[in-house]
């Protein structure tokens, strides 16, 4: 399997998991418990697979968030509703979004059964080890319907290719920060006020990072990489892609081709319904 390949793929149907954090109808299911809307839901609803964990943890494993804005928000989440609510709450709101987005008659198809019994098989038995979100989010049970089953499998694929690249930032020496400004640079993620603003840093805090990454040669002082700094982020998606492929050997070429082939219009169908708000992402 090449694991460039593979990790392309896997951006391209991360669509398909990532339209969950911004879903009215996942976090009003998540509200409707008790759990203060916005930022907070989006921290209960992906920590719960891990249990009512304290803001260390959260922090940690998810990294580019700030730490001060992890501990004002989760612990009232706990307060007002346990994990197993929030997971099934998500789950609610997950099967709402994808009705919307993408309709029933595409939900029912052969083709997203298929597509769903491609992503169980690539992420069944994956290694757990050092994996905490992906191990926690595996411990989970099944969905029986074919599109949740899809959303449950490409989640597990996100979270295992997201602990694998949290471990590569540190490998570079990159704080959580540091990784969200230099891959804000790079022009293909969020945009600088939509990662301060959902990720909780303050301008004191980015003009800091900035700082730090221009000083080792990354970065320029109008935050644009260096070649240093392109290079930096090749080679952190290198490596991602790397720890990331062997679940996307378990499926083989055909298999991966075959769940590309199904998820691509999926993904098209979703972002044209408006799957995210317009200003998050730069274009």
């Amino acid at each position: 399997m090449d694991a460039t390949v593979a990790g392309r793929t896997a951006r391209t149907l991360e669509t398909l998991h990532a339209l969950c954090y911004f879903a009215p109808e996942v976090d009003q299911e998540v509200a409707a418990l008790g759990v203060r809307p916005g930022r907070s839901t989006y921290f209960a609803s992906r920590a719960a697979a891990m249990g009512a964990v304290g803001p260390g943890p959260v922090a940690a494993t998810f990294f580019v968030f700030s730490p001060s804005l992890v501990a004002k928000l989760l612990p009232p989440a706990w307060a007002a509703a346990t994990p197993a609510d929030v997971v099934a709450a998500r789950l609610r709101g997950v099967d709402a979004a994808y009705r919307r987005l993408l309709g029933e008659e595409v939900l029912a198809s052969a083709e997203v059964a298929e597509a769903a019994e491609l992503v169980r098989r690539a992420a069944t038995d994956a290694d757990p080890a050092g994996r905490a979100l992906f191990a926690a989010h595996a411990d989970l049970a099944w969905p029986e319907e074919p599109h949740l089953a899809l959303w449950h499998g490409l989640t597990l694929l996100r979270e295992h290719r997201g602990d694998g690249h949290v471990a590569v930032l540190l490998a570079q020496g990159l704080s959580g920060l540091e990784a969200l400004v230099t891959h804000t640079a790079t022009g293909t993620g969020f945009t600088r006020p939509a990662a301060q603003a959902t990720r909780g840093w303050s301008d004191e805090q980015w003009a800091a990072a900035v700082d730090a990454l221009v000083e080792r040669g990354l970065l320029t002082t109008e935050e644009e990489l260096t070649d240093a700094g392109r290079d930096l982020r090749a080679a952190v998606e290198d490596a991602t892609d790397t720890l990331a492929v062997a679940p996307w050997s378990r499926l083989g070429e055909d298999g991966r081709a075959r769940l590309h082939e199904i998820g691509k219009p999926l993904v098209v169908r979703a972002l044209k319904a408006g799957a995210f708000p317009d200003g998050v992402f730069a274009r």
